[in-house]
């Protein structure tokens, strides 16, 4: 296989640990606010042009990346049903950590229980900080040095008023407790990392907004590399569109992951569950893992799903995740991803200005 010119060898480059690793509990959060996308368009282009999702997720004036990531770290642990002193490290993946120098990690770690004998740390690649997470907790659960971690995608996502970004930049996301194959609702049979240096998306430091390079954003960005890691991770699996019953893709809008799919072959049946874009809008670090909760809500023992993450800056995770027998007895220990879905507040443009701090001195 040669990729950006180079040679590789497709079967060195899978990622398997030396002990099975898998899901042993999952949670999402979702605010409950929502701020239609025709709402956006009315302030901003008279009505004209239209809005590429329904509406979008907004946390309120009490939420942050913080306060989220307890919510739904604490859904993982009553589905996972295990002692959180067991617990070995707690990482948080986001761009919109509420502090620039302080961990989110550790205030979460202390909500939830855990001892202060962990690893705590706040991950960082854009929207993949979340599955970059997922990545070493197989590694530190697979190689054997800890059995229980837990990975967390969350953000309150940023987007200067009047940008394209307003319009999908969402809140929420989902973690993931991961541990011993034995004890999973779902475990990783195999994964696979690809990343690039293609700005098409950044922020500065200091900088309230990110910028981003509009003809950059689909080419060479999103879709080479969810392609890519997709790709290669099937090639290396031996396995095609057709052996996964969901594929779940990074959600910056709903044209991007469906157009993705459907370049990988995947059909409209098998990503439509895990497509939460169009009514929540794009989560950031949590996209496609919010994506994955929704799909382990209603999955059956053997059904097998694709996730692919994407990252601004630039670079995919993607994941083959194998559902075991145990789902059915997790599934329902929690609120599920619809039901956050569904507990809705409509609000206007002039609200949501005030809960995301808009109006600036």
């Amino acid at each position: 296989m040669t990729v950006n010119g180079t040679q590789m060898n497709a079967a060195s480059n899978l990622m398997r640990p030396d002990h099975q690793v898998g899901i042993v509990g999952y949670g999402a959060y979702v605010p409950r606010y929502r701020l239609p996308g025709a709402e956006v368009s009315r302030v901003w282009t008279n009505g004209l042009g239209g809005s590429p999702i329904i509406e979008k997720a907004v946390a309120g004036l009490d939420e942050d990346v913080t306060t989220m990531s307890v919510e739904a770290a604490r859904n993982a642990l009553a589905r996972a049903a295990i002692d959180p002193q067991l617990i070995r490290a707690v990482w948080v993946g986001s761009e919109s950590h509420p502090y620039a120098v302080k961990p989110t990690s550790t205030i979460v770690a202390e909500s939830i229980g855990t001892s202060a004998n962990i690893l705590a740390a706040d991950w960082e690649f854009a929207c993949k900080a979340g599955t970059e997470a997922v990545q070493a907790s197989i590694g530190m659960i697979g190689s054997g040095m800890t059995a229980y971690t837990l990975s967390i995608g969350m953000d309150t996502a940023q987007g200067r008023p009047g940008d394209a970004l307003e319009y999908t930049a969402a809140s929420g996301g989902a973690a993931f407790l991961l541990g011993p194959a034995a004890e999973s609702c779902a475990v990783y049979q195999g994964s696979y990392s690809f990343v690039t240096d293609t700005p098409d998306f950044w922020r500065r430091s200091g900088e309230t907004y990110p910028s981003h390079g509009d003809r950059f954003t689909g080419e060479p960005a999103y879709f080479a590399h969810v392609t890519t890691a997709a790709q290669s991770l099937m090639d290396m699996m031996g396995t095609t569109a057709a052996d996964y019953t969901y594929g779940v893709f990074h959600q910056p809008n709903v044209k991007f992951p469906s157009r993705a799919a459907e370049m990988l072959g995947f059909k409209e049946e098998q990503i439509k569950e895990g497509l939460l874009a169009g009514v929540i809008g794009n989560v950031y670090s949590g996209s496609c893992m919010l994506g994955l909760t929704a799909i382990l809500d209603q999955a059956k023992p053997g059904d097998r799903v694709l996730m692919v993450s994407y990252g601004s800056g630039a670079g995919s995770d993607a994941f083959d995740i194998r559902v075991t027998e145990r789902v059915t007895a997790v599934q329902h220990r929690a609120p599920t991803t619809r039901n956050y879905i569904a507990r809705r507040t409509q609000i206007d443009y002039a609200t949501y200005c005030r809960y995301r701090g808009k109006l600036k001195d």
